[in-house]
């Protein structure tokens, strides 16, 4: 099948919008990931007796770097654990304003702009609910599965992310029925509307995820 012929599928052309738009956050959480690691490395580097260390060891030493020095490892521990909950935040924040600023000024995101599909309505209020139950669905509860993991909290971290992924195909799965409307469309009242996508008399068809 040719590139053209498969644009003019629905669900493939949603799927490509909601892909390029993922790609996008990951990229902005590996920009993060770059900044936290240099901002561990620069906390390591001002403890000569640390210097050696990497931010990693530190981060699952749960305090225990040096033995004589509890109090001390304990406090730079919870001064790195700090960093990355603080990335994993500001993660979440960027993902929502990035939603809610490109639907609320030109109706849709850079990847469902490159596939030609729309949101509509999206005045602002609409486009920060759709934003925030996307941005919650995609990110924010996976975000918080690992900010427990790195605070220990190993059996709660893995029931936060089996609920991250129940989330994530409720808002999902519900395009597949007739209307096409996630769950974000839904709570939200918006569509996803696109050439080849509308039919008349029915509810608009809506985004992937």
């Amino acid at each position: 099948m040719s590139v053209p012929n498969m644009l003019k599928l629905p669900k493939l052309r949603r799927f490509l919008a909601w892909f390029i738009d993922f790609a996008l956050v990951l990229a902005a959480a590996s920009a993060l990931a770059v900044l936290t690691f240099h901002r561990i490395s620069a906390l390591v580097t001002d403890v000569p007796d640390l210097a050696t260390r990497g931010g990693w060891d530190i981060l699952t030493s749960r305090g225990d770097v040096i033995d004589a020095s509890e109090g001390f490892g304990l406090s730079l521990w919870h001064k790195v654990v700090r960093d990355v909950e603080q990335a994993f935040g500001l993660l979440v924040v960027a993902t929502f304003l990035y939603q809610w600023a490109a639907l609320a000024l030109t109706g849709c995101t850079v990847g469902k702009a490159l596939l030609g599909l729309k949101v509509t309505p999206s005045p602002p209020r609409r486009a920060a609910l759709r934003a925030a139950v996307t941005t919650t669905a995609d990110v924010a509860v996976y975000a918080l599965a690992c900010i427990l993991l790195v605070e220990g909290e190993f059996a709660l971290s893995v029931l936060v992310w089996a609920v991250a992924v129940v989330i994530f195909f409720l808002n999902a799965l519900p395009v597949l029925s007739p209307s096409r409307r996630s769950l974000a469309d839904r709570l939200a009242g918006t569509a996803v509307t696109g050439l080849g996508l509308s039919m008349p008399g029915a509810t608009p068809p809506a985004r992937t995820f």
